[in-house]
């Protein structure tokens, strides 16, 4: 059974930074592409980040280049998100999701991906 559990979430004030992780289960990370997405109140889910099975794509939606960084450790099975310099536009609700994928290739659709985890909710406040 895939699982995925998303945590590191919190209130942070402009201009601070998160680290959220995506714990993975039933499967290994080198089977599976990862995405971020995140949906702000009001609006659609938006992918922000994603990373390949193959370690060697990694996608960012325009508005976090080089402030958010993905990465992985799959002796831990974990994919992580450091948010740098956030901003009050990257509040919402974070959710990580796994594509099943041997191809080098991630997306950042939605629709693509097939399991999820619950979220975790960030907020950047002041």
């Amino acid at each position: 059974q895939e699982q995925l559990v998303e945590s590191g979430g919190g209130l942070v004030q402009p201009g601070g930074s998160l680290r959220l992780s995506c714990v993975v289960s039933g499967f290994t990370l080198d089977m599976y592409a990862i995405g971020w997405l995140r949906q702000a109140p009001g609006k659609e889910r938006e992918g922000v980040s994603c990373i390949s099975s193959w370690g060697d794509t990694i996608k960012y939606v325009d508005s976090v280049k080089g402030r958010f960084t993905i990465s992985r450790d799959g002796a831990k099975n974990t994919v992580f998100l450091q948010m740098n310099s956030l901003k009050f536009e990257d509040t919402g609700v974070y959710y990580c999701a796994s594509l099943q994928d041997y191809t080098d290739y991630c997306g950042l659709t939605e629709r693509e991906y097939d399991y999820w985890g619950q979220g975790t909710q960030v907020t950047v406040s002041s």
